[in-house]
């Protein structure tokens, strides 16, 4: 539910971006008269935050919202291909209540073109199939089409790299994240990487060169890398070694001083002046 928040605009830790289930339930409990739609985020766009699906429908079945009153959609664009090789990572399934998974098959399955799969319940599918008497078949897609060479590309890179290749691509990307957020740590850069994902967020450089160089995507007062198979240590050290050779020359003469970011990733993981005496 991080970026939809719901249908009755539940509110979510902001430094974490996920359900925040107490005032959720406030919510379930002024709304009981009406069904409700969920968006479970596997894995947030800015901060990789993931949702706990297994809280999300305790709260939602203790409120007394039966399964025929409530529709859970997870979203899982990048991550949802990653969580299965991660511990502690929620287990989606369609044994639990949920309508329906995404994920994004250009993400981190790499397809060269943008594309998605979703997965959902076979009556949902009938209620949206029809009969196409001119092809004589029966269409299941929401548009009506769809690219025929995705599913080519797909099939391909998952018997190319197995099961095996996959978690060694996970371990590796999660395994470097973790080595990035030291490195930023130890240089003194606010920084923050939520524990089940590969998308570390910093404080935003101060050069829109080194944005644009690097490609990173900024938020306000953050930016954020997101760690995937084809990057590599050598590729980090680069990084971070221009990072910190450009933060002293931003914040050299005293006149200006690194932001603080404690509303955006948590007072624990600012290194700005206020909060790294108090840390």
């Amino acid at each position: 539910m991080g970026k939809a928040r719901a249908l009755m605009g539940c509110c979510f830790k902001e430094e974490l971006e996920k359900v925040y289930c107490a005032d959720f339930k406030v919510k379930l409990l002024d709304n009981k008269d009406k069904p409700v739609i969920i968006n479970v985020n596997i894995g947030t766009t800015v901060k990789g935050a993931v949702d706990d699906l297994d809280l999300v429908i305790q709260t939602l079945e203790g409120c007394g919202f039966s399964h025929d009153r409530l529709y859970i959609h997870c979203d899982g664009a990048l991550f949802g291909l990653m969580m299965p090789f991660v511990k502690r990572a929620p287990k989606v399934s369609f044994k639990k209540p949920i309508g329906s998974v995404s994920v994004s098959g250009h993400k981190f399955v790499g397809c060269p073109m943008p594309c998605g799969i979703q997965i959902t319940r076979i009556d949902h599918i009938n209620a949206l199939s029809r009969n196409i008497e001119d092809l004589a078949s029966r269409d299941a897609t929401i548009m009506g089409s769809r690219n025929g060479h995705v599913p080519i590309f797909l099939w391909y890179t998952l018997n190319r790299k197995g099961y095996r290749g996959f978690q060694k691509e996970v371990q590796k990307c999660l395994r470097n994240a973790h080595y990035l957020k030291d490195r930023l740590k130890y240089a003194g850069i606010s920084a923050m990487l939520n524990e089940l994902s590969s998308t570390f967020v910093f404080e935003r450089p101060q050069d829109e060169e080194f944005v644009r160089r690097w490609q990173l995507a900024c938020q306000g007062n953050i930016a954020h890398v997101v760690v995937m198979p084809n990057v590599t240590i050598e590729m980090l050290n680069k990084f971070l070694d221009e990072l910190v050779e450009k933060r002293s020359l931003w914040f050299q003469d005293g006149n200006c001083s690194p932001p603080c970011v404690a509303l955006e990733i948590g007072a624990d993981c600012c290194a700005c002046h206020l909060h790294k005496v108090n840390n």
